[in-house]
C-alpha cells in the first residue's frame, strides 16, 4: 500500500489536471499519482484534418501517458476496481492498493453503442452502409469519417445526437458541417439536387445553453436543415432495398 498526497483517476483528463498542478512550484512538494486504463489517447484536433483531406490517414495519437507527466510522479496503467472513501483507499485491477489524502476523478464517459440495436455492427462494417459513429475512441474509427459523410453521394443525410448526458455533448453538432459538404457536392453534381440534412435527437434542444440553441435553430432554418426534436433512435438495420 502506497500513500499519496493526490491521486488522479481518468487518463487524459487527469493528466491535464496533473500537468496544471505541476506548473505550480508548491506541487513539487506533493507526492502524486495518476491511474488510467489507457496508455495513449486520440487527439481530437486531428479529426478535422482527416476530414478535410489534409491528412489521408489519422496516424497521430497523444504521447504515452507516462511521458506526459514528470518522472517524480507515479503512473499506474490499470483500472480502478474498488473505492473505499472512509479509508481513503483505491484498489486497482492488479490488486494493488493506493491510499491518498485527496482524490480527483475525471473518467469521462464511455462510448457505449449497445443501447441502439445494430449500431455497433453497422459501424464496424463496410463504409458502403453509410453509417458512422463520431466516437473519439481510436484512430481507426475517426479515420473512417473520411469515407463517410464526405462521400455521401445520394439522398438525404441523417445526423443523430443521443440523449444527454454523453461524451462529446455540446461539440458533436455536425449538421452544419455536413450541410456545407453536401452543398459543395451538389455544385459538382455528386449528390441529388434536392438532398437535405436531417437532424434527429431525443433531446428537446440542440444545445442546452438557450442562446446557442436559438442561434443554431435559426441557422438550421436558413440552411434548410430539418430539425426533429424528441425522437430517439432505437435500431438501425438493412432492408430489402439497402
Amino acid at each position: 500500500m502506497t500513500d499519496f498526497d493526490v491521486v488522479f483517476v481518468g487518463g487524459l483528463n487527469a493528466a491535464c489536471v496533473l500537468k496544471f498542478m505541476q506548473a505550480n512550484d508548491h506541487a513539487q512538494d506533493l507526492k502524486m499519482a495518476i491511474v488510467s486504463n489507457q496508455g495513449k489517447y486520440i487527439e481530437p484536433c486531428n479529426y478535422f484534418a482527416v476530414t478535410h483531406s489534409h491528412h489521408d490517414k489519422l496516424v497521430m495519437e497523444s504521447p504515452a501517458l507516462s511521458a506526459m507527466i514528470d518522472s517524480w510522479s507515479k503512473t499506474e496503467l490499470a483500472s480502478v476496481t474498488g473505492l473505499d472513501p472512509h479509508a481513503n483507499k483505491l484498489t486497482l485491477a492488479s490488486g494493488k492498493d493506493l491510499t491518498y489524502k485527496s482524490l480527483v476523478l475525471a473518467p469521462g464517459f464511455d462510448c457505449d453503442r449497445t443501447n441502439i440495436k445494430g449500431l455497433k455492427e453497422m459501424a464496424a462494417s463496410h463504409t458502403s452502409n453509410k453509417v458512422f459513429v463520431h466516437a473519439v475512441d481510436n484512430k481507426f474509427t475517426i479515420d473512417d469519417n473520411f469515407y463517410h459523410g464526405i462521400n455521401h453521394s445520394h439522398g438525404d443525410m441523417i445526423c443523430y445526437s443521443p440523449a444527454v448526458p454523453y461524451k462529446g455533448e455540446g461539440s458533436d453538432f455536425y449538421a452544419f458541417y455536413y450541410e456545407h459538404l453536401m452543398r459543395q457536392d451538389n455544385m459538382h453534381g455528386r449528390n441529388s439536387a434536392n438532398a437535405k440534412i436531417q437532424y434527429w435527437t431525443p433531446n428537446k434542444f440542440i444545445f442546452s445553453f438557450p442562446y446557442a440553441n436559438e442561434v443554431a435553430l435559426d441557422e438550421c432554418s436558413k440552411r434548410g436543415i430539418d430539425v426533429m426534436l424528441g425522437w430517439e433512435l432505437l435500431e438501425v438495420k438493412f432492408n430489402e432495398i439497402d
